[in-house]
């Protein structure tokens, strides 16, 4: 269940960052802000230039935070799933305290005990999900804090990445002036929160079609087993346009959004547009269907490679079969095209947010990020708290500090306000004594408005 408060989200994708603040009241989902800026800086969903990055992240913020009415503090930030590795853990102590009851720090003790293992110096612990702990002979407790016993033990899922990708992306967000409040692993975010319970268990494949990269993640019983990142995405698809009809980035993009589809037989040969082509003074006419080829041929090769190494690992026999979002998936015909390159029994579905004015899978990450980040329980924030070594807070402080702000806004005004009253008061009883004196008349009070209450 998510906790009511203020959650951020944060997305920093090739093509797009986008920034998402959502409020929640007793679990209930509201946005009240969205952020969608053109990203500069990243190539393959990776950093490469940290100042252009900064910059796109800050103009995404200010959007958001116009209108949310706030000002951004802390965020959650997604984290590609590039070189992630997943494996179990496992951890065991003693009971610290004379009265045997399980407390925070006998947790954080276990979490501390599973994290002991030797871990590459160019990687580090990203993320770690507690799965159950056991209290003596009673096991499959979910939170045994306030139990009694005298051994506690815990099972869990340790998440490692690249140094350097995380490094980047904590320095972009804290140089846009931001606080990290978690990173989350996108692709675990998606799986966790697209999903319902029984693809969940039963085992499912969600494929996350973005600009500059495809990841497929596949979870069964539960656990996150498997994620794998292809190198492509929608951004190639905008290059071949242009290679092919010898046109502009832009044009092609254009012609890719107004014009295009992912599956050709569902296209028309006869209908066709106008595309300027560089070296030429008139525009030249091409077909819906041409057009369909060109990016069918660069969606199918994507999606060969992801059916390659899910066909390895014995993914594509999953109840559950696949969920394509993403923003390159946001083309007509790509379902259909995924059914003919995976030809698999069970369902091929496409998942759209259903969130008003973000019903596009472009959207997908980053209301999965808050998603995510609100569903989090207390034990898995104390796991956060050992791995950072910070205490974590993901209910943004964002509202907090505007509510303070505003509650100082109102007691200056109050004795501005009482000051004002005591000197006009003054100056009443000035012209009684003085008939020849002007009379003063009070000014009119703003009322200062509070957009959360």
């Amino acid at each position: 269940m998510a906790k009511s408060g203020m959650y951020v989200g944060l997305d920093i994708g090739t093509n797009s960052v986008k920034v998402v603040v959502a409020e929640y009241v007793d679990g209930q989902m509201n946005i009240i802000g969205v952020g969608d800026a053109k990203s500069e800086g990243l190539s393959r969903g990776i950093i490469i230039d940290i100042d252009e990055t900064v910059a796109s992240i800050q103009s995404a913020v200010k959007q958001a935070e116009a209108k949310a009415g706030i000002e951004i503090k802390d965020v959650a930030v997604g984290l590609p799933s590039n070189l992630l590795e997943v494996e179990h853990c496992e951890g065991m102590v003693a009971i610290n305290s004379e009265s045997k009851e399980i407390t925070d720090d006998d947790v954080k003790n276990v979490i501390a005990a599973s994290m002991v293992r030797q871990i590459p110096p160019e990687r580090q612990i990203v993320s770690l999900v507690p799965q159950s702990f056991k209290v003596d002979t009673f096991d499959g407790i979910k939170d045994p804090r306030g139990m009694v016993g005298v051994r506690l033990e815990m099972k869990g899922l340790i998440f490692t990445g690249p140094n350097t990708i995380v490094h980047n992306v904590k320095t972009c967000v804290e140089k846009a002036g931001l606080k990290v409040s978690k990173l989350v692993i996108s692709s675990l975010a998606l799986v966790e929160t697209v999903l319902p319970n029984g693809e969940k268990e039963f085992g499912t494949t969600v494929i996350d079609m973005g600009a500059g990269q495809t990841t497929a993640a596949t979870i069964y019983e539960n656990e996150l087993k498997f994620t794998h990142v292809e190198q492509e995405g929608g951004e190639f698809v905008t290059k071949d346009i242009s290679v092919v009809l010898n046109t502009s980035l832009a044009n092609a993009e254009g012609l890719k959004n107004n014009y295009g589809t992912a599956f050709s037989k569902s296209a028309a040969a006869d209908e066709e547009f106008p595309v300027d082509v560089i070296g030429q003074s008139e525009p030249v006419m091409i077909s819906e269907q041409f057009l369909a080829e060109i990016i069918e041929a660069r969606d199918e090769q994507i999606l060969n490679k992801i059916k390659r190494v899910l066909t390895d690992i014995e993914a594509l026999s999953l109840a559950g079969g696949i969920v394509i979002t993403g923003g390159a998936a946001s083309l007509p015909g790509i379902v259909e095209l995924a059914e003919s390159v995976f030809n698999i029994k069970h369902d091929i579905k496409l998942y759209v947010p259903n969130y008003m004015g973000l019903r596009n899978p472009m959207f997908s990450t980053v209301l999965a990020i808050v998603e995510y980040a609100a569903s989090l329980s207390e034990v898995d924030l104390i796991a956060d708290e050992v791995i950072t070594g910070e205490e974590s807070s993901l209910v943004s402080s964002n509202v907090e500090k505007t509510n303070q702000n505003n509650k100082e806004d109102k007691n200056v005004k109050a004795k501005g306000k009482e000051k004002q009253n005591k000197e006009t008061a003054k100056k009443h009883e000035q012209v009684e004594d003085d008939e020849n004196k002007e009379s003063f008349t009070e000014k009119a009070k703003g009322f200062f408005s509070n957009i959360f209450e």
